[in-house]
């Protein structure tokens, strides 16, 4: 992916560049219990990302060997300006968090050997605490690195012998607000903006997934290739904050190298 980026002037509300992150923080070993967690705060946004470990597998997976990734994903009744009802109250599931641990099983599931897990399962479980836009882009990356602290732990515990990640994973969005792409859109941008894309990206620069509509208008091939472009310089940042976060041994490295 090329690294020139059209610059535009404009004014956000919280002062970026159209190319620029908000400030991301891990929060590792967040939870007591969890074989990996970790608290993403992305701007406003706050998510809680879990990986719990279970020696089984669904039963579409028996007897295969292989392993499998699942995710959940809610949002606390007060995570946005009004409050929503919990899924429980209103006896079915939401769909639009349905949709969303979709996405993030899917992700998280293309950065790992499931032949090298065992009939094992890691649930991933996201719990949005605060959304300012962006939740899924969140999980998915917060997801990764809760992920790994899992796999570390299973290696530690004789579980598995070397964690078989295949790839780094980063998410991000991408939107066109008042005909201007931006990178990583707030609530605000996200709520009036003509575009919105969701990028999900390998450290190879490879997709694992890519939501693009055209909520309010439609988006040209070259706003396109922006929109890829902005996407892709904001992933390489969110790749090199896990790999910080996570405290990379020499071999570890290795890894995020592939």
């Amino acid at each position: 992916m090329g690294d020139q980026l059209t610059g535009y002037e404009i004014m956000r509300i919280d002062g970026r560049e159209s190319n620029e992150l908000r400030p991301i923080k891990f929060q590792r070993g967040f939870s007591r219990y969890a074989e990996g967690s970790a608290l993403i705060e992305w701007g406003n946004t706050k998510v809680l990302c879990t990986a719990s470990v279970e020696d089984k597998v669904p039963p579409f997976m028996r007897g295969t060997g292989n392993g499998w990734i699942s995710a959940e994903y809610s949002m606390l009744p007060r995570a946005t300006h009004q409050r929503t009802q919990r899924d429980i109250s209103k006896g079915k599931p939401n769909a639009r968090g349905t949709e969303i641990q979709r996405l993030i099983g899917r992700s998280l599931r293309a950065a790992v050997d499931m032949t090298r897990l065992g009939e094992r399962t890691i649930w991933i479980d996201c719990d949005v605490l605060q959304a300012d836009g962006g939740t899924r882009t969140a999980s998915v990356s917060a997801g990764f690195v809760a992920l790994f602290d899992a796999l570390r732990w299973m290696v530690f515990s004789s579980r598995i012998e070397d964690i078989p990640v295949k790839t780094q994973i980063g998410a991000v969005s991408v939107g066109k607000v008042n005909g201007i792409p931006l990178l990583d859109l707030c609530y605000e941008e996200d709520s009036v903006a003509e575009v919105d894309a969701n990028i999900i990206m390998t450290s190879k620069g490879d997709f694992v997934e890519l939501q693009g509509t055209g909520e309010g208008g439609v988006f040209s091939r070259d706003e396109l290739d922006e929109i890829l472009k902005l996407g892709w310089k904001g992933i390489c940042e969110i790749h090199r904050i896990q790999a910080e976060a996570l405290e990379l041994n020499e071999k570890e490295k290795t890894i995020f190298l592939r």
